[in-house]
Parts: structure tokens; C-alpha cells; sequence
């Protein structure tokens, strides 16, 4: 794992662009987050995509999660979020924007249908991740098996509090959603995870030097052949070992890349 520390939000949002711009270099699979971490990175995307010729053409996106029980449509549905904060305002096939389907009478039949199609698409090269107050990583509370697929989750009332912001109250927001796995999240090629701000810093510090526990989802990071944490100086507060991940990034090989 390679943790990177860099003074603002705004630095950070680059470097996860830069990483997800180099897989798109060659038509494939990535992973898309919501919430509020990578927004920074996806207003960058944007940019590249209008300034610099940037392409999504050849990829397809599948996002992690979805609630359960919104109606197709609904503003606060992740499949209107990704469109709104992204997808939408660049050259990707709209067909080509994957989530599971919340709004059916059988989640759980939608459920394992996502995974199915998780995995006809091949791996997905790049993986973007948020990280929970709690340390979960897509909608994977903690106590969430680490080899599990894509499934129905009940959200934490910590998870439905910090999401209701979004509804017009706390009771809005829906109990249940379908979630990737961890299982399925660490198929991916490559793992970025992504957090700002001093109130991630507990749940950084239990994902990056905590033990590798169910009880913090976010540690499968831990476990995993290629993952880059990307964090502000606020996120790293907690981290024990900050000065020795910021003196490896200063000192990259040439061409080391991420």
C-alpha cells in the first residue's frame, strides 16, 4: 500500500485524476465512488475532458453501491449522482454507466446480477474508493465478511445519519442498499482510496495501520496487491507513520508512477 499526503484537497483531487486518466489511455473497466471525496478529482476529469481532449469513449464505469427502495430516477439515487457529478459531462457512453438496481421489487436478484456483471466485464483497472466515518468502503459496514460479492446491506444509523444532509430528513434516507463486496472491490487491478478532512482522519489511520479486521472494511486496503491512499494533511492527523509516507512519495524513482 502506498499512502500519499499532500497539503490540500485540491492537490489530492489531481493525483487521483492523474491515475484514472492513465487508465483511460485504453478502452476498459473502472470503478466509480459518490460521496464527497472524489468530487475534487471528477471536477478535474472534467476539465481535462473539455481543455485537454480527455476521453472516456472507451470505458465502461460501474459504480459501487445503490440504495434500495428509491424510485428509478430519484435525484439522490447514485446512478443520478454519478451522472450529475461526472458521467454526464463527459464523452462516455451513457449505456456504458453501470449500477445495480435499487428501485425493483427483487434487490436481491438485482444484487447478484450486478456481480455477474462485474465479472463478465473483465477486471476493473482502477477502483475509486471513499471511506466512511466508520471506516466502511463502498456500503460494507463494519462486521462485513472480507470476501464478500455484491449483496444487500443495512445501513448503520451512523450511515444514515451522516448521508441524511442529502434527504430533507434523517427518515428519508433509505435503511438498505446493494453494495459490491469486499471480495468483489479487491478483484480490481488497482484500489484508490480517497479521503479529506480532519473528521476521515480516525477511520485513515484504523484502515492504513490498524490490523486487518472486519471491523474496519476499509483495512482490506491492507490486503491488496496494488492500493494507493490518497488523503489531505487534515486526513493524515492520526497516522503514526506520516512523515516516513511523506518522505517515500518525495523520493520516487523516475517512472515509479502509482
Amino acid at each position: 500500500m502506498e499512502v500519499v499526503i499532500l497539503p490540500t484537497a485540491e492537490q489530492g483531487g489531481k493525483l487521483v485524476a492523474d491515475i484514472i486518466a492513465s487508465a483511460l489511455r485504453t478502452p476498459g473497466t473502472i470503478g466509480l465512488a459518490t460521496g464527497s471525496s472524489p468530487l475534487l478529482a471528477y471536477r478535474e476529469l472534467i476539465r481535462r475532458h473539455r481543455e485537454e481532449g480527455l476521453s472516456f469513449s472507451g470505458a465502461q464505469a460501474f459504480l459501487l453501491d445503490e440504495y434500495v427502495g428509491l424510485p428509478f430516477g430519484h435525484e439522490q439515487s447514485y446512478r443520478q449522482v454519478i451522472r450529475r457529478e461526472l458521467t454526464d459531462h463527459v464523452d462516455i457512453d451513457p449505456a456504458a454507466v453501470h449500477s445495480p438496481d435499487g428501485s425493483g421489487d427483487d434487490p436481491l436478484s438485482a444484487a447478484e446480477a450486478y456481480e455477474k456483471a462485474l465479472v463478465a466485464a473483465g477486471p476493473v483497472r482502477v477502483q475509486v474508493l471513499g471511506i466512511g466515518a466508520n471506516g466502511h468502503v463502498g456500503f460494507n459496514e463494519p462486521g462485513s465478511s472480507l470476501s464478500s460479492t455484491t449483496r444487500i446491506k443495512t445501513l448503520t444509523e451512523q450511515t444514515r445519519q451522516d448521508n441524511a444532509r442529502f434527504f430533507s430528513s434523517a427518515e428519508e434516507v433509505p435503511r438498505h442498499v446493494i453494495t459490491q463486496g469486499l471480495g468483489t472491490i479487491r478483484r480490481a487491478e488497482h484500489l484508490v482510496l480517497t479521503a479529506v478532512g480532519e473528521h476521515k482522519a480516525a477511520a485513515v489511520a484504523a484502515a492504513v495501520e490498524g490490523p486487518l479486521s472486519a471491523s474496519c472494511p476499509a483495512s482490506i486496503l491492507q490486503w491488496h496487491q496494488h492500493a494507493t491512499v490518497v488523503i489531505d494533511d487534515a486526513a493524515a492527523a492520526q497516522l503514526h507513520r506520516a512523515d516516513y509516507y511523506r518522505y517515500t512519495f518525495e523520493h520516487k524513482l523516475t517512472g515509479q508512477g502509482f
